[in-house]
């Protein structure tokens, strides 16, 4: 590889210390880097050609909006982690130079991660349509409330929740919010779709794994006594869409996945039992 894109979150790397480290020594190795600081610059426009590699300085959630706003233009991506726990960001800052040279090389392997695409109807019209590495994410808005919800699968009714929301979260995103309500961990190259309940207000509630050719419907239904309800759709945790009584979501498999490049030969259970144990 020799043109790079180093992304780097502000807040993590205030002073650009460590964007400017990594930006000089591959420059001073010939190859060609480009810079964004600001997040909002990774959109598709602003991103040159012919860059062969983001390199995503910050933590899990600079990576997931970067895979986002990538995606069309397929470019590998490689985490740097500067925050505490990364399951994406797999590089530590300390090592970044031996990371590089791997790079710099072609001494890496690429693992396509799938990706899901939710698309929001209102009176039978997509209205947004937005995509997600991790998981999209329905949950409550405002005050407290129960939430309620229809749940539909290849057109067929599923079962009504009672929850404070509701994770549908690819492999990838099995180690994030999933896991935090109590889903399933899954090894992140597999193809599948998990669906976990947040807080269900039921004791038989389990998630479920589906099939990544499945498509799941979340439908928004009146609330208790009849009320409307107003939800907020999450993609990544960052886009949000509010949904109220009457839409819909409509999830499925993303037909374009993101590529995460892997520079050391640990495999999915010793990466789990190291972050486990931090």
């Amino acid at each position: 590889m020799k043109h790079f894109l180093v992304i780097a979150n502000k807040a993590k790397d205030p002073e650009r210390r460590y964007t400017d480290r990594i930006l000089s020594y591959l420059r001073e190795r010939g190859a060609q880097a480009d810079c964004r600081i600001n997040e909002r610059e990774t959109d598709t426009v602003r991103v040159p050609e012919g860059i062969e590699c983001a390199i995503v300085l910050g933590g899990d959630g600079t990576l997931l909006k970067a895979a986002g706003d990538l995606m069309e233009r397929e470019i590998p991506l490689l985490g740097v982690n500067l925050g505490t726990l990364g399951y994406l960001a797999e590089v530590e800052i300390g090592s970044i130079e031996p990371a590089l040279d791997k790079l710099l090389c072609g001494d890496y392997t690429k693992e396509a991660r799938m990706m899901l695409s939710g698309g929001v109807f209102r009176e039978g019209k997509c209205v947004v349509r937005d995509y997600a590495l991790n998981d999209i994410v329905i949950s409550r808005r405002g005050s407290l409330q129960v939430l309620h919800f229809h749940i539909y699968v290849n057109g067929r009714f599923l079962n009504g929740y009672v929850a404070d929301g509701m994770i549908v979260a690819t492999p990838t995103g099995s180690t994030g919010y999933n896991m935090s309500a109590g889903g399933p961990i899954v090894e992140p190259g597999a193809s599948l779709l998990l669906l976990t309940p947040i807080c269900p207000h039921t004791l038989n509630t389990r998630s479920i794994v589906l099939s990544p050719e499945d498509e799941v419907v979340i439908e928004i239904p009146e609330g208790r006594e009849n009320c409307v309800q107003t939800v907020e759709a999450s993609f990544d945790g960052s886009h949000r869409v509010i949904l109220n009584t009457g839409d819909k979501i409509i999830i499925q498999k993303a037909s374009k996945t993101t590529e995460i490049l892997k520079l050391n030969t640990e495999s999915f259970l010793e990466i789990l039992h190291k972050k486990m144990s931090e």
